[in-house]
């Protein structure tokens, strides 16, 4: 046969997610740790992987010591734990078991793109719920879509990426109340917002609460996520996710950096510090405008930001992440917390970026009115 078959219609319009690997001094682009491991739980990984991570064997298939562990410290029990390869791997688990053809997804963009990419992937339809100007959650439109609609699948960022805003709590309890759908309430930068909706999941079976091992951990190498839920919503998602899924290594190192979370919150101390330093320094360049953020990044706008994103690579060696194609965050830029060093030079390489383009617009200007005054003179 000389042809391939096409594939699934529902992949027809989807665009593949943007993770390119483009190499820079200063990388700012994930919302990565700025840190890898601390070298105490680095030393007694080695020690592990020397001495009791058998190769040749399959990981348990639940990764059962750890979700006791995220149980415990959570005041849960093991049943209301799902570990994942990632966050990513248990929002596709979300949509595989709640989603599919004649079912919903409601989606509040801009935010993270893999809800409604695997809702669509998946035969999900998607309900859009544009954000208002300030990135909140339209809450009117939001509950007359539920009324209307009755969708399966509501999905909420918080913090939210990639604009760091946070959704109020009385919104998302009302939401909760308002439908007996799925509310996934995405928490991946809990630890650096300290605020989350686990004192609510008693009351309602339906809230799940995703976290990730990617940011405060320092783990975003190994791929290691997390999910709180009602024992029967988790026993649901056991039937669709992969077998094995997450691997003995990953296991074993997301329990370390669990078991020793303390260690971590020095890091988080500091990248709050350093957040805070970024959105003041941010604030304080003419032509930029900074919104607030609850996360380990920051977004920005100004005017031609891509021009701005290829001056920070190609001049500075400093990568930031490029939104300003995405519908409704148009000319911004997001920036991850790092060092206090590459924040140093971040916004050392912002002033003097927007500086020569004030210059420029400048002379520019000045080109105009000259030209002018010739042609008056004639």
């Amino acid at each position: 046969m000389d042809r391939l078959r096409a594939p699934r219609s529902e992949l027809e319009d989807l665009t593949p997610y943007d993770a390119r690997d483009v190499h820079a001094e200063i990388v700012l682009a994930a919302n990565e740790s700025p840190h890898n491991l601390p070298g105490e739980i680095l030393d007694r990984l080695a020690d592990h992987v020397r001495e009791q991570i058998p190769f040749n064997r399959y990981p348990d298939p639940l990764a059962t010591r750890l979700r006791t562990m995220i149980a415990e410290a959570n005041g849960l029990e093991a049943d209301n734990v799902l570990v994942g390869n990632g966050g990513d791997e248990i929002i596709l688990d979300i949509v595989l078991a709640w989603g599919g053809p004649g079912r919903t997804l409601v989606d509040l963009p801009p935010t993270f793109a893999m809800y409604g990419v695997d809702a669509r992937m998946t035969g999900t339809g998607v309900i859009e719920l544009p954000r208002l100007a300030d990135f909140s959650v339209d809450g009117p439109a939001l509950f007359a879509t539920i009324a209307e609609h009755d969708p399966d699948i509501i999905v909420v960022a918080n913090p939210n990426n990639p604009t760091g805003s946070m959704a109020p709590e009385t919104l998302l309890i009302d939401v909760l109340n308002a439908t007996d759908a799925l509310v996934l309430v995405d928490e991946a930068y809990f630890e650096f917002s300290r605020q989350t909706m686990r004192p609510h999941m008693e009351r309602h079976p339906n809230l799940a609460i995703l976290r990730t091992f990617s940011k405060a951990f320092s783990l975003a190498g190994l791929r290691a996520g997390y999910l709180l839920a009602h024992e029967d919503l988790i026993r649901e998602l056991t039937k669709v996710r992969q077998p094995y899924s997450v691997n003995r290594f990953t296991q074993v190192a997301a329990a370390l950096a669990f078991r020793e979370r303390v260690v971590f919150e020095a890091g988080v101390r500091e990248t709050m510090r350093n957040r805070d330093a970024l959105l003041h320094g941010l604030d304080a360049i003419e032509g930029v405008e900074v919104f607030p953020s609850e996360a380990n990044f920051v977004l920005f706008r100004m005017e031609h930001a891509s021009a701005v994103w290829r001056d920070l690579l190609h001049d500075h060696s400093i990568l930031v992440r490029d939104l300003s194609r995405a519908a409704g965050l148009e000319d911004c830029l997001r920036v991850t917390v790092g060092t206090a060093e590459e924040i140093t030079r971040f916004l050392s390489a912002m002033d003097e970026i927007m500086a020569s383009k004030r210059m420029a617009a400048h002379f520019g200007l000045a080109a105009t009115a000259s030209r002018h005054l010739e042609r008056d003179g004639e």
